[in-house]
């Protein structure tokens, strides 16, 4: 069969796409499976005209096979696989030592990095905290020690390349004859051959296991910070050095607190009665029981600070505040003496009718905390 895509089709050089057209339509009817049945001679013939018309039909495909090229072939290389990247080593790379530095591919490389999620309390970031952490990684054979061979053999120089990883072969091109060089298929590019693999890793020189990583998490951490552990993922092909492990922190949700940054807050619901009479409460925060002291005639939304009770700061020391935002809570279903009590409480201070006034618009600062979380 023709290696000449014009002459598989049965056109001329300068033939037009509508002829090209029309003649793959005439072949492929007559040499499609459907109509040619089981003959293997046939089916090459269809497989040949579609090669064909795949080329020249596309107009991109069919100027770079009129100037050599075949965009069938693997890679779209010259005339038998002759790549252009093959002229400009053929060419160039004797003038800029290319060729003579490749040598064979080292068959040790680094392993790849890992990125593991670590999920973290409230407490443990705002404190800090150290972890143990499970992984399944790649580690050195023990039985090769990352040689890949069994005990007591050794690599053996490729035959086919002695040991330089590439061999060299003649391509056609539009140029010519043309020398080039390839990977070893021997070695694969190695320049050397493992004669008797290793058992246990089949020669590959490391092995799956399961391995416990321990960690120090600094205080101040947030979600989507990420900790490196240098050197701590899985070892390379043939003993490589290994890749790194990379720890990405999530934060869980605290029931009570939220988090803005290095500061925390809370709203700490009291009765009317406590707001306007003043009193001190307990808060149970993450440093345990703490005073919280409400002066009289306390506001709804009003922010009590204390200081020094927030999350670390991340690598600086010191720590961020806890805001509590009161919420002073109205009585409902009251008894007619209770009724009897606030409105002689009205009365004293004058408000059994009071004016309806319109206060400015504005907004908590616990509200605008919410907002900001949410996104709004």
């Amino acid at each position: 069969m023709s290696n000449d895509y014009y002459e598989i089709l049965g056109v001329a050089h300068d033939a037009t796409p509508e002829q090209i057209k029309k003649a793959y339509r005439k072949l492929a009817r007559e040499h499609h499976p459907d109509v040619a049945g089981d003959d293997p001679a046939a089916e090459a013939r269809f497989k040949d005209v579609s090669r064909a018309y795949e080329v020249l039909g596309n107009p991109e495909k069919r100027r770079a096979y009129d100037l050599g090229a075949d965009p069938s072939s693997p890679g779209g290389g010259m005339g038998g696989g002759f790549g252009f990247q093959d002229i400009f080593e053929t060419f160039f790379g004797a003038a800029t030592g290319a060729s003579a530095q490749r040598g064979p591919i080292p068959r040790s490389r680094r392993g790849q990095d890992a990125l593991v999620r670590l999920d973290l309390d409230l407490a443990e970031v705002t404190f800090g905290t150290h972890r143990e952490i499970a992984v399944d990684t790649a580690v050195l054979c023990p039985t090769c020690q990352g040689s890949c061979c069994r005990p007591g053999t050794s690599p053996r120089t490729c035959e086919v390349c002695h040991g330089r990883g590439t061999v060299q072969r003649v391509a056609r091109s539009f140029l010519g004859q043309v020398m080039t060089n390839q990977p070893c298929a021997a070695c694969r590019g190695f320049g050397s051959t493992i004669p008797e693999p290793c058992t246990e890793c089949a020669g590959e020189g490391r092995v799956r296991s399961r391995r416990t990583l321990a960690v120090d998490v600094p205080a101040g951490v947030d979600t989507g910070t990420r900790i490196k552990l240098t050197g701590q993922g899985e070892v390379g092909p043939a003993g490589g050095p290994a890749g790194d492990v990379y720890l990405e922190v999530r934060e869980r949700r605290h029931e009570v607190f939220q988090r803005d940054g290095d500061d925390l807050h809370a709203t700490l619901s009291v009765p009317m009665t406590a707001a306007a009479l003043g009193t001190v409460l307990t808060l149970e925060t993450l440093d345990g029981p703490q005073e919280v002291d409400l002066r009289p005639g306390t506001q709804p939304e009003q922010v009590v600070t204390l200081k020094g009770l927030g999350v670390g700061h991340l690598h600086v020391g010191g720590r961020g505040d806890l805001h509590v935002h009161v919420d002073v809570q109205v009585p409902t279903g009251l008894d007619d003496e209770q009724v009897e009590l606030l409105q002689r409480l009205a009365a004293l201070r004058g408000e059994e009718r009071p004016e309806a006034r319109l206060a400015a618009a504005h907004q908590g600062v616990f509200g605008k905390l919410r907002d900001k979380l949410a996104g709004r």
